[in-house]
């Protein structure tokens, strides 16, 4: 072959390259999206959120651009989540949105994705987990792994694949929670919730109408969660902050004052039942593993674990150490990331059936 044939074929597998993007490790939660590209870091960070016209339902906005329409909505949109509590709510949404996501996280002029790893909400039935691959399908997507959250986000908190002692990583989401016990690269035990810090948000949106008359959005509960909720007693019970929505008797626009210390209790059922999820299963545990857990303590993961007192209530219901993983929101794209590097490790933790987009047994990693 020629000098000239080979540059020439030699630029022909570069530019077919370029068409190519590299392994994509994505989040799919209720409230956000995240993806992270080897090699770039997380590209895309955005509300699962998709704006649609209401007659015609074709889609407007997804994403960041969908966020700025909700609560706000022209008389002929409508801003839907198409998943709720981990799982596919409105397939044919989730469709087009993944495939937006993906569409951002690649670059150049690449339009196909060699490969994928998916986190799965692990209570997940077969219906929920064949929508999603057919999502990743309609995202031009290669090839989909899929890995359980828990484990995941153990993984991107800092637990050593290799470790033989047992770690336990309390993942808080939007709509979910997760415990998991980690040793060996293994799930040794694990709880699933469908119950999240969005939760929240939901018990104070019922408690403004239901005791103070006014008709709230929720990124109005969503600010007065992040400035006045907290896990633990507030210390100052006395904090104040306005809040506008509509009167509920008049129907006009109206506002309250509204404190800390009334705020605090509303939040309350939603974090006792996460906090009883983590005892409940650390009492399941066996004496070897609970000992490994009783000397390092419970590593808090996802959005939830920013949640003011978290960490602190925890540790007071536990007794054990508990400290907050560093970014704890990208945990689970960081866990599937390291995923790429251990082939062996990944084909045991996958979770798959037969599809033609996961014949893992034919195919290297």
């Amino acid at each position: 072959m020629s000098f000239v044939s080979k540059t020439a074929a030699f630029m022909s597998m570069a530019a077919l390259r370029n068409l190519v993007s590299d392994s994509m490790l994505i989040d799919m939660g209720s409230a956000t999206t995240i993806i992270c590209v080897r090699g770039r870091g997380v590209v895309v960070d955005e509300p699962s959120l998709i704006a649609l016209n209401s007659s015609t339902g074709e889609v407007i906005a997804i994403g960041l651009e969908a966020q700025q329409m909700y609560g706000r909505e022209a008389r002929d949109v409508t801003v839907v989540a198409p998943l709720v509590n981990g799982v596919v709510a409105d397939f044919e949404r989730t469709k087009e949105m993944l495939a937006y996501f993906v569409r951002k996280a690649r670059s150049g002029i690449s339009f196909f994705s060699r490969r994928a790893l998916m986190s799965l909400y692990p209570g997940v039935t077969q219906v929920e987990r064949r929508a999603l691959l057919s999502a990743a399908d309609h995202a031009r997507i290669g090839r989909v792994f899929m890995m359980e959250e828990g484990l995941a986000a153990a993984f991107g908190a800092g637990v050593r694949i290799d470790d033989p002692h047992a770690s336990a990583v309390v993942d808080i989401g939007s709509g979910t929670t997760n415990v998991a016990i980690v040793a060996n690269g293994a799930l040794v035990h694990a709880r699933s919730e469908r119950i999240g810090s969005s939760d929240i948000n939901a018990a104070i949106i019922n408690h403004v109408r239901r005791h103070r008359g006014l008709a709230i959005g929720a990124r109005s509960a969503e600010r007065l969660k992040r400035e006045l909720a907290s896990a633990v007693l507030p210390a100052d019970l006395a904090q104040e902050t306005s809040i506008r929505g509509r009167d509920i008797l008049t129907g006009s626009p109206g506002a309250i004052e509204i404190t800390a210390g009334e705020v605090y209790p509303v939040g309350q059922y939603v974090v006792s039942k996460i906090g009883e999820g983590v005892r409940t299963t650390l009492a399941e545990l066996s004496p070897e593993v609970a000992g490994d857990i009783y000397d390092r303590g419970i590593i808090l993961t996802g959005g939830g674990a920013l949640f003011s007192g978290m960490g602190d209530y925890l540790q007071d219901l536990t007794k054990l150490t508990v400290r907050i993983a560093d970014e704890p929101r990208y945990a689970i794209v960081r866990g599937l990331e390291q995923m790429f590097d251990e082939p062996l490790l990944l084909r045991r933790v996958i979770r798959s059936e037969p599809h033609p987009l996961l014949d893992a047994g034919n195919e290297s990693f």
